[in-house]
């Protein structure tokens, strides 16, 4: 069993960066990939206003919301698998937040920026993109000015991170390291010896938990794993991008339905075992509502 839990997880992403306790994880996350003039100085965790309206993407999408002290909305994703449309996604739900800033009377339109970061555990554009592991995306003009700063959203193509411990020189390539590796690490590597990085793998260390969430971790990693397993036996069995899209939807549907039954009863034991909504419905996908339901 490795030390430390899988960030590429439901529970590990939102154990890492989803927790009021962890929140300063989450601003030297965001002020380490976000250009230097959106520094972020305190954050407030709200509810996710904009989960997905299908199951499908409520597996393959784990969503952070918050605001900045400046106002600034930020929604921040753990994205595991490859769909169909990824761009035309992106800007949809990104849409919502801006949307719900509207007033009513008489408002003159003035918005809050709104941040979309997304950490990919695929590479979303394999030709045009491939050596853009950070890709920081706004609106601009035929010449490349910048037309509007409203929306930003960034993409981390975690698979064509290759740096080593040797090579890290910045606060993101730091992140960076830490994110891809954490699940194999044994020990703090020497570059990470900084005390929010130290902060990082004590929250992430597996033997801290309690039994029951222990166990409520090993089934959202076996989720992950069965899906890693199907995308690596499409590929493997000459599918191409699309159909390995497809095969991976299905999946995922699939799975989801049969293992309801399942989720239930382990968010049924964590409430009874007083562990906070929040991460009930981190580890089994539930929603808030439907765990405040069960009996």
């Amino acid at each position: 069993m490795s030390r430390y839990i899988n960030p590429y997880t439901d529970f590990g992403f939102k154990k890492l960066f989803g927790e009021e306790a962890n929140k300063d994880l989450l601003i030297n996350f965001l002020n380490a990939i976000l250009p230097a003039k959106n520094h972020i100085r305190d954050l407030t965790f709200r509810n996710s206003e904009n989960l997905p309206d299908n199951e499908v993407d409520r597996k393959a999408i784990f969503d952070i919301s918050c605001v900045g002290d400046n106002g600034e909305l930020f929604t921040v994703e753990m994205q595991k698998a490859k769909q169909h449309y990824f761009k035309d996604r992106a800007l949809f739900y990104t849409s919502y937040p801006i949307q719900r800033q509207a007033q009513k009377g008489d408002w003159n339109f003035k918005l809050n920026p709104v941040f979309l970061v997304a950490v990919l555990d695929f590479e979303y554009d394999e030709h045009e993109e491939r050596r853009k592991i950070h890709r920081l995306v706004m609106l601009k003009d035929q010449d490349g000015d910048v037309f509007s700063e409203t929306l930003q959203m960034v993409f981390l193509q975690m698979p064509l991170f290759h740096l080593d411990e040797s090579q890290l020189e910045t606060s993101k390539d730091k992140w960076l390291f830490f994110l891809k590796n954490l699940e194999s690490f044994d020990e703090i590597p020497a570059i990470l010896q900084e005390p929010i990085f130290k902060r990082a793998f004590e929250t992430a260390e597996y033997l801290r938990y309690s039994p029951d969430v222990q166990e409520a971790y090993q089934n959202n990693l076996k989720v992950y794993r069965d899906n890693q397993a199907v995308i690596k036996t499409a590929i493997s069995d000459g599918y191409d991008s699309g159909k390995v899209d497809g095969k991976m939807e299905g999946y995922i549907e699939g799975e989801s339905k049969g293992r309801m039954d399942e989720r239930v009863q382990i968010a049924k034991k964590m409430k009874s075992s007083g562990i906070e909504p929040a991460v009930i419905a981190a580890t089994t996908s539930l929603s808030l509502s439907d765990i405040a339901n069960l009996d």
